[in-house]
């Protein structure tokens, strides 16, 4: 499965998501901001490719919805509700992380 983690600038909470679930039972994680000064940005391609989304805050939803409208038809996103108050690999995050997302893999 491939999957995509979604925040604002993409050097904190997804790309920890990436790290830490990336070959996890043989899937593909990549990961993504949605903010223009994002370390990697969202692109079209990235959501094609994604089987399953997980966005950190509804608001990086509601941006993937407003720019890519047509990727984003028959792709499951869910939406994590973690706030942006924890640092790169902080050990509450990945704890968050694990509780949260174990379900889908």
């Amino acid at each position: 499965m491939n999957i995509l983690f979604v925040c604002s600038q993409n050097k904190r909470r997804s790309l920890t998501a990436e790290k830490i679930f990336n070959g996890t039972n043989g899937h593909d994680v990549r990961s993504a901001g949605t903010e223009n000064n994002a370390r990697i940005k969202v692109t079209a391609g990235l959501i094609g490719w994604a089987d399953i989304i997980f966005c950190f805050e509804k608001k990086h939803l509601r941006r993937l919805k407003e720019k890519y409208p047509d990727e984003l038809y028959l792709k499951k996103v869910i939406t994590l509700n973690i706030p942006d108050e924890y640092g790169y690999m902080d050990d509450d995050l990945q704890e968050i992380l694990w509780s949260s997302v174990v379900e889908y893999l």
